[in-house]
């Protein structure tokens, strides 16, 4: 067979092409009438033969993910920058300047221009290269589809560009279909939106944005005479990747053409050739490490939310459709985030913890009753950049230290899994009023050895027993943070049943050694009241805000609707909730919960609380609970009101032997505190219900306990850090070195 470039070849396509153009304009001599039958007749049959991509076009679109308000953009994701958008939100300008940059007679034709073509076939082949076209914007738009039509094999996409006279052919057939099917508008605003633009810009809109930062219907007459030019060579033209000169020759080009259809005046076009070049260069942000400049925080969020969809089945049957959804749909996902509670959040943070700092402060705020999920920040930068040598995860890190998952096990929230305790309890028909008298120390049924053991046994011990000793009930065991009251009171319910409870509210062990211990012997989990297991702030916050839900838990949800390209409201954007607790149970966790606060319970119960100064911040009605694990390696504090929880965790994430110390406690419960304040400002004053008389029980003393006083040397308050002291030593050893 000849080579493309033999002479034989060059004649025998020259000939053919000579006996074409002939044809072609032989056909565009007749009368129009008979033209009109044949190409009618010809697009009927073949318009029942259109690919599905022409008939109904699905052409991947960029995703945007608002916050909560449903205006800041938090950031898109994109395969293809392209968003569609109707032909009345396109300048009128931007419309005319492309009909005259390349079809200027688009209003006239039926879909193929037969001059043109012929003109383009002798002008080609005469000239030894592809100089000219001849294909209308219909035609330009059949081939815009069919290359990037995601439903067809590569072989078929490289096609739709070959040039060849089939092909040509198969382009003048298909564009008759269309323009028998749709009108010359709906065509201009599908091409409109399909073009390719330059500089990574699909589509008018994306265009407009990427060259000006600005939508299309705001283009003046000389930036869309500029884009209009763009589209013939968007590589080579583009003022930004390519050639400034000659992209100002060609928006000349494009006003003079202006002029000559009509659409402008000379005048016109005079001053706008005249304009200065201004380009306002707007990158178009991509996937959760290009959230808003100035905002990586919310980053933890923003990947949150990408594996919360990549688990859903409305986007897809497997994991890869559902990212290709993300990133093709054309989605609009208005998220659960909360700009000024998340702003808060991180400014909190971060004032306990610099970024480079080892420790960390992550802290999450979920909506009780919906799940939703208001706030993701911790002291470090959402970003894939280089740390310091020696510095891992600080101060850049995408792993999801708020929610757990890849290496991220969690911390120890120490003494708020005592709430999983008196859940347990309380459903088992034990009353708050369940009265003990919790010594120092408690001898357990729990083998254990070393130091925190009592003759072979696990001997928990209080941290402040002066403060702590004593004849306590569910108020003041819980409001104190008595160790040895809770491990007696998980005795009496039986640990299988705290653990389950936890789980019951959400909180997951994905740490190896607990996930064991939950599922091969949770009866002899003795130290899982005090807070062993490892946990996130957001597992935390949602336990806790199913409490204040009065008992309703509600999977953790980062959205708020899902729009699809078309319009179509996707059915995710619904709370996932059941009823887990009694009401009343739950009411009366929160009624002890209102001790550790500094506010007073129902029953008049309180008599001292870990956490005091809350009550000030706040100020309305607050519960919550303060957790210290072993040797204070962590400090935790966990808050909620109907309205909102929050939980933050101080802990070092790459090394669970660094210990954060008693004295950071206080800030952390100052930055939940100012975190909750934040979420219900605005929002009116929600009282806690009190519990039935029946779960509170008959709380009579043995004796008169006294209230202690602010600066009681009795009361820890925010300086205590060592309420869950009483491990033995080997127990946490190892719990430290099977941590995964």
């Amino acid at each position: 067979m000849p080579s493309p470039r033999s002479p034989l070849l060059r004649l025998f396509t020259v000939l053919l092409t000579g006996v074409l153009a002939g044809l072609v304009l032989a056909v565009a001599a007749l009368p129009g009438n008979l033209i009109g039958g044949l190409v009618t007749k010809s697009a009927l049959g073949a318009y029942a033969e259109l690919p599905d991509a022409l008939r109904t076009p699905a052409q991947p679109q960029r995703s945007y993910l608002y916050a909560n308000d449903g205006k800041t953009l938090i950031t898109t994701f994109y395969d293809v920058n392209r968003t569609d958008v109707p032909l009345a939100e396109i300048a009128p300008v931007m419309r005319q300047a492309i009909v005259a940059a390349e079809d200027r007679r688009f209003y006239s034709h039926g879909g193929a221009d037969l001059r043109s073509i012929a003109r383009a076939l002798v002008a080609n082949v005469t000239g030894g290269q592809t100089q000219q076209g001849g294909s209308t914007l219909t035609m330009q738009y059949v081939r815009n589809v069919l290359k990037t039509d995601p439903t067809r094999t590569s072989e078929e996409r490289q096609a739709a560009t070959e040039q060849t006279v089939g092909r040509k052919l198969q382009e003048i057939r298909y564009a008759s279909a269309l323009e028998k099917s749709l009108s010359k508008d709906e065509i201009l605003n599908r091409y409109l939106n399909i073009a390719y633009f330059g500089s990574g810009a699909y589509g008018v809109a994306a265009a407009s944005q990427r060259y000006f930062a600005k939508s299309p219907a705001e283009l003046t007459l000389g930036e869309a005479a500029l884009l209009a030019g763009l589209v013939q060579s968007p590589d080579a033209y583009s003022p930004i990747d390519g050639d400034k000169n000659r992209a100002l020759e060609r928006r000349a080009y494009v006003l003079d053409s202006m002029a000559q259809t009509g659409a402008i005046t000379a005048a016109q076009a005079a001053a706008a050739k005249a304009e200065k070049l201004t380009l306002h260069p707007a990158a178009q942000p991509n996937g959760c490490t290009a959230v808003a400049q100035g905002h990586d925080d919310w980053g933890f969020f923003c990947d949150y939310l990408r594996q919360w969809w990549l688990g859903q089945p409305a986007f897809g049957a497997t994991v890869k459709e559902r990212e290709q959804a993300l990133r093709r749909g054309g989605y609009t996902v208005v998220t659960s985030l909360a700009p000024q509670v998340q702003a808060t959040a991180q400014k909190q943070a971060t004032a306990v913890y610099g970024y480079g700092n080892k420790r960390a402060l992550p802290i999450a705020a979920v909506e009780p009753g919906t799940g939703r999920v208001l706030a993701m920040a911790v002291n470090r930068h959402y970003s894939l950049a280089d740390n310091p040598a020696g510095q891992a995860n600080r101060p850049n890190t995408v792993n999801p230290l708020i929610s757990g998952g890849a290496s991220v096990d969690g911390y120890q929230a120490g003494s708020t899994f005592k709430l999983f305790t008196m859940l347990a309890a309380l459903e088992a028909g034990k009353p708050l009023s369940t009265g003990f008298d919790a010594p120092s120390k408690l001898p357990t049924r729990y083998a254990a050895e070393g130091e925190g053991a009592c003759d072979g046994r696990w001997c928990p011990a209080n941290a402040n027993p002066e403060w702590m000793d004593g004849y306590r009930m569910m108020w003041d065991g819980f409001g104190r943070s008595v160790n040895t009251y809770f491990v007696w009171l998980a005795e009496q319910v039986g640990p299988a049943k705290v653990v389950e409870m936890a789980q019951r509210l959400g909180i997951t062990f994905r740490a190896d050694s607990d996930a064991a211990f939950a599922k091969d012997d949770p009866e002899n989990w003795g130290a899982f009241t005090l807070g062993v297991a490892a946990t996130t702030p957001l597992d935390l916050a949602n336990a806790y805000a199913t409490v204040a839900a009065e008992g309703t838990y509600c999977s953790p949800l980062p959205v708020v609707s899902v729009t699809a390209a078309n319009g179509d409201k996707v059915d995710v954007g619904q709370p996932s909730c059941e009823k887990v607790l009694d009401t009343d149970v739950a009411r009366a966790a929160t009624d002890a919960a209102r001790c550790p606060v500094g506010q007073q319970s129902a029953y008049g119960q309180c008599n001292g609380g870990t956490a005091t100064s809350v009550d000030r911040i706040v100020g309305r009605p607050v519960a919550g609970k303060t957790g210290s694990s072993e040797q204070n390696a962590t400090e935790t504090f966990v808050g909620f009101t109907p309205q909102v929880a929050v939980a933050g965790i101080a802990a070092n994430p790459d090394d669970s032997t660094d210990f954060v110390g008693a004295a950071v406690q206080a800030r952390v419960i100052d930055a939940v505190a100012r975190v909750i304040r934040t979420a219900v400002n605005g929002e009116p004053v929600e009282d806690f219900t009190a519990p039935s008389r029946e779960l509170a029980g008959n709380p009579q003393r043995p004796e008169p306990q006294p209230t202690p006083q602010p600066g009681d040397r009795r009361q820890p308050g925010n300086q205590s850090g060592q309420s869950d002291r009483g491990l033995p030593s080997d127990l946490l050893r190892w719990l430290q070195k099977h941590r995964r």
